[in-house]
């Protein structure tokens, strides 16, 4: 809809309450869940039983909080020990390829550019499938043949890093391209006329041109990867990332816990991703 150009009023009623109805699909769900959060009762679910802080900070059984769970808790750093070595490796991967792909000319550029966006269209589920079994395969091999057993190679912590980073550093790399295409090269250029290297040039204009699109990357890289399950699910190994663990905790049957959990992700999640527009806005 043109605001500019006069509407009838039963159009300009139907879209505000499409808009309405739209956001309301989007949030009342995550309302629900934050609202239950705090209910006093083991269920999830009306009646509504009184307000408690109980499902965070109680510290026994049957009413454990999740500040109390070893369990989730452990979950929980697993999965930041996981982002962090994700975000480390898909921010320096996509900063490298967002370089090559828009600075160098070389044969089958497009075709390898259009080989690093497949793992985008790939279902998590087959692409998690296809590096469990090309990695067992490997270690099969080797402890048949060499003798060497690489339980990496299996499902761990080290194969869930990898699969993350199979597709995150397709994302980074986007995002960062995108920022890099608009910088004018004249300004490295006039660096090195003034005696600076070439890497000295990018390191003291470019990079800092691009501090906005590589700290949307390292958050965009940080949230996909710490609330990703799909592609987790099948490279997991006994140490469980966080939502391998919620999946087998909602299983045994769902309380309050699992909601205050969501909110606590929401939280974080919203804030980060709230960082992450007021960065790109303000040094756009």
């Amino acid at each position: 809809m043109i605001p500019s150009i006069p509407q009838p009023l039963g159009f300009r009623a139907a879209y505000g309450a499409y808009i309405v109805l739209f956001f309301a699909y989007l949030v009342m769900p995550l309302i629900v869940v934050a609202v239950f959060a705090f209910n006093d009762s083991m269920f999830p679910s009306l009646p509504w039983g009184g307000f408690t802080l109980d499902w965070f900070f109680n510290d026994s059984e049957p009413r454990l909080g999740l500040f109390h769970d070893k369990r989730l808790m452990g979950s929980i750093w697993t999965s930041f020990y996981i982002a962090c070595w994700v975000t480390l490796l898909s921010v320096s991967v996509g900063l490298t390829n967002a370089f090559l792909f828009e600075r160098r000319t070389f044969p089958f550029k497009n075709v390898l550019y259009m080989l690093m966006l497949l793992p985008l269209v790939i279902p998590g589920v087959i692409l998690g499938i296809s590096i469990l079994l090309f990695s067992s395969t490997i270690a099969s091999w080797l402890e048949t043949n060499v003798g060497l057993d690489f339980e990496f190679l299996r499902p761990s912590t080290f194969l869930v890093v990898m699969g993350q980073f199979s597709f995150i550093a397709t994302i980074t790399t986007l995002i960062i391209a995108a920022r890099l295409r608009k910088f004018d090269t004249a300004l490295e250029e006039a660096a090195q006329s003034l005696g600076a290297s070439k890497l000295v040039a990018i390191w003291t204009i470019t990079i800092p041109y691009l501090k906005p699109a590589l700290i949307g990357a390292v958050i965009v890289s940080f949230l996909m990867s710490f609330e990703n399950f799909n592609t987790t699910l099948m490279l997991a190994g006994s140490d469980q990332p966080l939502t391998i663990a919620m999946y087998g905790k909602l299983r045994e049957g769902s309380t309050p816990e699992l909601n205050a959990l969501s909110l606590l992700l929401m939280t974080v999640s919203g804030g980060l991703a709230l960082l992450s527009v007021f960065v790109q806005r303000d040094k756009a």
